[in-house]
């Protein structure tokens, strides 16, 4: 098997899993989102620290750390994918898994947004495009939900933002993963701890077969992230770019087909104009990137 197809298989992998997150963490109830959060952080900590060891990668955290400006970047990453986990664990958990999808399809157009208003790049004709119809799409969802999709929104907005605090910091996935979940260690631990104080956890009170679960979810969430680091060493970004739907395809499948949710016309419209605007961002990606080809002197 080829580095390529190896490598499409891991991204498929990855993009399969997050797609399935919606059949996990309803299986944490009676636990609130906030509570599933902290265990979340505290578990990820756990199993990204075994990794590191098992790796001998413990060097490249601590000189990381002693990069102030890497530092930084890792520490507001963080605090960014904590409202990321924690706005998709609520969104899930009261049945609004249909527009967490929404909020993963429209990332990648958000990251085009943040790109021109924060780095100052300029659009092609059809990502502007594709960004009007994505503007249309929201003004859609507001009015037929009575408010904005904001679910959606805080989705899109907190990945975008990771995603670009993750590549300017320069540090590895499973490094920067456990940099971040040091860094948020205190409040999960301090939350975890006061929940077993107050008698409002749930750890150890809803049997063992539950604190299992909340356990699980740090292997939950490194095993994905791994797959995804095998495959963006192996793959061109346009086939990642196209692997990334497969998540929030399978997250509205299962919520329209397994959990019922009401797909009223208008919101079909509003999902309907988010894939429109995709497919001409694909496209003008894919357009771009030939053309960038072409433009390269091939060797005699």
């Amino acid at each position: 098997m080829t580095a390529t197809r190896r490598g499409t298989l891991y991204g498929a992998g990855a993009y399969l899993l997050w797609g399935l997150f919606p059949l996990y963490w309803p299986l944490l109830q009676p636990s609130s989102a906030l509570e599933v959060l902290a265990h979340r952080i505290l578990w990820s900590l756990v199993v990204v620290a075994v990794l590191l060891a098992v790796l001998r990668r413990l060097s490249y955290v601590t000189a990381a750390l002693r990069d102030p400006q890497k530092a930084w970047r890792l520490a507001l990453a963080a605090v960014v994918i904590a409202i990321n986990w924690g706005t998709y664990i609520y969104g899930v958990s009261t049945d609004q898994v249909v527009e967490t999808s929404l909020g993963y399809f429209a990332n990648p157009i958000v990251t085009v947004l943040m790109g021109v208003l924060l780095l100052g790049e300029r659009l092609r004709p059809g990502q502007w495009a594709a960004l009007g119809l994505a503007f249309v799409a929201v003004v859609v969802l507001t009015v037929e939900n009575g408010r904005p999709p904001w679910i959606a929104l805080v989705l899109a907005f907190s990945f975008g933002t990771y995603g670009l605090l993750k590549k300017t910091a320069g540090v590895g996935a499973v490094e920067g993963l456990g940099i971040e979940t040091l860094v948020l260690l205190v409040p999960a631990g301090v939350f975890v701890a006061w929940l077993g104080v107050s008698g409002g956890g749930t750890f150890g009170s809803e049997g063992p077969g539950h604190a299992a679960l909340l356990a699980l979810s740090g292997l939950i969430t490194a095993v994905p992230l791994l797959l995804f680091g095998a495959a963006a060493s192996r793959v061109p970004l346009t086939t990642l770019g196209i692997l990334q739907y497969l998540a929030p395809t399978l997250q509205f499948l299962i919520g329209v087909l397994l959990y019922d949710e009401p797909m009223p016309r208008a919101k079909l419209l509003g999902f309907c104009l988010v894939w429109v605007a995709l497919a001409l961002f694909t496209s003008e990606s894919f357009r771009n990137s030939r053309r960038t080809r072409l433009a390269v002197p091939q060797p005699a």
